[in-house]
């Protein structure tokens, strides 16, 4: 049986450019056309130990391609689907833009529910951020890493560490350091202080993105960007009033813990328009089991450094360890849909999203903590709600789907899931 194993691309392919698909001539009779030659030969069968170099691109950039002059015509298609609706509201009238706030809020109950496994750790006297992160890039490598190497085969698997890793390596730092200095910092300072200086984060990834991936951001979507963070500030109002701003600062170390809030904002800002950026152009399984293996790597020498004296003293029962289990599903779920919403949106509207993280952390504090609801925390969901549709008016069908940097026909981009490339190739497609 052939298998059905796609080698990585062409090793001579320069980093992240996808080449096209080139199709050998082909002997045809009478009656077979052009088109119905190119689709027999566009999925050459290879064994795992052939070692003919490839002619396509990227296993998920052939997705969806029945032929060379049904590629044409997708290619061509790009202006006319995103032109197929007028209107400040031609975007929020499709079923994208609400599987794109549907999305923004799952991942937002993600990293709540991260924080409540992390509370209830606290509560057992065991703290050890880096540790329990450690965890979640295990299972993300053993899924996702699994998955890449059948599909590139070991030596494909190989040439690739050698040409790419180095790019993975950056952004697998970037992430760990993000989560590592942002937890730090709720050590030194109070939860009002480090949220505010996150907001920095959501600045950082509009400049990068305008500046290096010359993204142009609209007036509508600033303005949405600004009720977010508006809203955002009524939830620290109502935590001020409430006097549920958190944080240990008897240790006058406050500065120490807002210049670490400053890092891991730089870093998180920084990391998610890298990672954007990269999995408009690669597969989601290659992106995301990079991150899980040279995150584990980076993690857990991390781990073995600053968390062994928090490992000595920590409290090890069945509690524990469900609630460990607990925080890694939960954190491994966001780092598979977070890439699908740089897809769908960008790095900006996926910070915004993750801002109603406050009110879905209290609605669970209520059964889990025996918290209360303060009046301004409806008004604040709203408001930020509200704010990530006014970010989307204006735009056209294809949303923020269709990446500046992938080029008009999105002819540089790969052809995946929550692609603007894949919608229009595939049009019946819901992402």
């Amino acid at each position: 049986m052939a298998s059905h194993r796609a080698p990585y691309p062409d090793p001579d392919t320069p980093a992240f450019q996808v080449a096209e698909p080139t199709y050998p001539a082909v002997k045809t009779n009478g009656h077979k056309t052009a088109s119905e030659a190119a689709a027999a030969v566009e999925r050459p069968e290879a064994s795992p130990s052939s070692s003919a170099t490839p002619v396509h691109g990227a296993p998920e950039l052939l997705e969806g391609i029945g032929n060379t002059d049904g590629y044409d015509r997708a290619a061509r298609s790009v202006d006319a689907i995103d032109e197929s609706k007028r209107g400040c509201f031609a975007y929020v009238r499709t079923r994208h833009f609400y599987i794109v706030l549907l999305l923004g809020q799952i991942l937002a109950l993600c990293i709540t529910s991260t924080n409540t496994f992390s509370g209830l750790l606290a509560a057992k006297s065991t703290s050890i951020p880096a540790f329990q992160t450690f965890f979640n890039y295990v299972l993300l490598n053993l899924g996702y890493t699994s998955y890449t190497i059948y599909r590139y085969g070991f030596r494909g698997y190989g040439s690739f560490l050698l040409k790419d890793g180095w790019k993975y390596i950056i952004l697998s730092f970037l992430d760990v350091e993000g989560n590592y200095f942002t937890v730090l910092a709720y050590r030194y300072t109070t939860i009002l202080s480090a949220q505010l200086i996150n907001f920095f984060a959501i600045v950082l990834v509009v400049i990068i993105s305008a500046s290096v991936l010359h993204v142009t951001y609209e007036p509508a979507q600033l303005a949405g960007i600004l009720i977010c963070v508006g809203g955002m500030g009524i939830l620290l109002a109502s935590d001020h009033i409430t006097g549920s701003n958190g944080g240990d600062i008897t240790s006058h170390n406050q500065l120490k813990g807002d210049l670490f809030a400053l890092a891991g904002a730089t870093f998180y800002g920084v990391s998610n328009v890298a990672e954007e950026f990269l999995v408009s152009k690669r597969p989601l399984y290659e992106v995301v089991g990079q991150l899980g293996f040279w995150g584990m790597l980076i993690n857990g020498a991390q781990a073995g450094i600053f968390d062994r004296a928090s490992f000595r003293s920590a409290t090890w029962d069945g509690a524990v360890g469900g609630y460990i289990v607990g925080y890694t599903l939960c954190l491994a779920l966001f780092y598979s849909l977070a890439p699908l919403m740089f897809r769908l949106a960008s790095a900006a509207f996926f910070n915004i999203s993750l801002l109603t993280g406050n009110f879905w952390g209290v609605v669970i504090g209520v059964k889990v903590f025996g918290l209360h609801i303060h009046w301004m925390y409806p008004i604040a969901f709203v408001c930020i709600i509200g704010g990530l549709i006014v970010y989307f008016v204006g735009k056209q069908v294809l949303g923020e789907a269709r990446k500046p940097w992938l080029g008009t026909n999105q002819e540089r981009g790969v052809s995946g899931v929550g692609t603007a490339r894949r919608k229009v190739e595939r049009p019946d497609v819901i992402v």
